[in-house]
């Protein structure tokens, strides 16, 4: 740990760095040392340092932990909790993987910290979660129904009808791979690919499992319980180990599942990061004369004063109104946008007041006018 350069130094950002600024550095040293393109030694080694780098500094969860412990804040993290959810082609553009030499087949980092002949996890699943905000502001725990591809619980998975087992494929030895050779010059040429007997899995089924078809998989819905951390940000993904699809290979590990967390939309606030916005409509004589305005927060009503004289978009501050900082110290602030309305129809007596106010202004401004050209009469 202590040998281990720090992420921010690995990327060549400041401690105060922005997400786009991190992701910005991550592509600019990424396409530099990609294996795919850089094939000079260390390499490899220099991207995944990378990569870890960006993993857990674009994660705000994993950020707040190296932060506050260094690396020893994030060495519980497996190479598939940092990896598994980035998504090269999101980050590089989808004209890059097919122009520069970019793996398309797979996700770069299975490929590189998953070891060789270890079957291919399945595929991850993403839900989205509107959260309202005040279970954003205490954190709670969710129920969420899930829809997806599990084990046929009749034949455990095999495909077989129960009292039957599948036999290997006589085509591929049951190692569910074609391979074919070809020698030209010396130079001999090994194509592998799924066997066509069997599709790949390296079985035959006989006797099919009715309830499943012979897929090994029916479609489930399960409820899982969820923990939304308190403050926590818009679009932050909850990783739920093991709940995504199954692996394609019946040793493989089934894939996680991602549940992307949103705030509900509330009539009442508009949210920016830990902060809360609130618009009030006030007259023209309680801007002008000052005023208490009695406004909603996240725990009751309270008292607003609107001092005299206030201007047209004028924001008043309620501190530690807003929601907790996620992955820090304290809470926001709730803050309340003036707007003044002024009326459009006036009554005898509103237009008798307003005529005299505009007179009354208009007195200062004519005294002033008047003393500017006495002072230049006397040059």
């Amino acid at each position: 740990m202590a040998d281990k350069r720090g992420y921010y130094e690995v990327l060549g950002v400041g401690r105060d760095a922005d997400q786009k600024a991190i992701k910005d550095a991550f592509r600019q040293l990424a396409l530099k040392y990609h294996p795919d393109r850089n094939k000079e030694p260390g390499a490899e080694e220099r991207f995944k340092e990378i990569a870890e780098a960006y993993a857990v500094l674009n994660d705000p969860q994993k950020r707040a932990a190296y932060d506050a412990g260094g690396h020893a804040g994030v060495a519980g993290y497996s190479p598939e909790d940092l990896f598994g959810h980035i998504n090269l082609q999101d980050i590089f553009g989808a004209d890059l993987f097919g122009d520069h030499g970019f793996g398309v087949g797979g996700n770069l980092f299975d490929r590189m910290f998953r070891r060789r002949g270890e079957p291919r996890r399945g595929s991850d699943l993403e839900m989205v979660v509107e959260v309202p905000l005040e279970r954003v502001l205490h954190g709670a725990s969710e129920a969420i129904q899930l829809t997806r591809l599990a084990q046929c619980p009749s034949c455990g998975g095999s495909g077989a009808e129960s009292g039957t087992r599948p036999r290997n494929c006589d085509t591929c030895k049951g190692s569910g791979k074609e391979v074919r050779r070809q020698g030209t010059g010396g130079v001999v040429v090994q194509q592998i690919a799924p066997c066509p007997a069997c599709r790949g899995r390296g079985v035959v089924i006989d006797n099919p499992c009715p309830d499943c078809a012979g897929r090994g998989r029916i479609e489930r819905t399960e409820t899982l319980t969820v923990t939304i951390p308190a403050g926590i940000e818009d679009g932050t993904a909850l990783r739920v180990a093991g709940h995504g699809q199954l692996s394609d290979d019946p040793t493989g590990q089934a894939g996680d599942l991602f549940v992307i967390v949103e705030t509900a939309r509330d009539p009442r606030f508009e949210r920016r990061g830990p902060d809360l916005w609130r618009e009030e409509t006030v007259s023209v004589p309680d801007a002008a004369l000052g005023s208490t305005l009695t406004v909603p927060t996240l725990e009751g009503e309270a008292a607003v004063k609107l001092p005299a004289g206030t201007q047209p978009d004028a924001a008043l501050r309620l501190r530690g109104k807003g929601l907790p900082r996620f992955g820090g110290q304290g809470r926001g602030d709730l803050f309340v946008h003036v707007r003044v309305q002024v009326p459009e129809k006036l009554s005898g007596e509103e237009k008798e007041i307003s005529e005299r106010l505009r007179s009354l202004a208009a007195k200062p401004a004519k005294a002033a006018a008047n003393s500017q050209k006495e002072a230049i009469g006397h040059r």
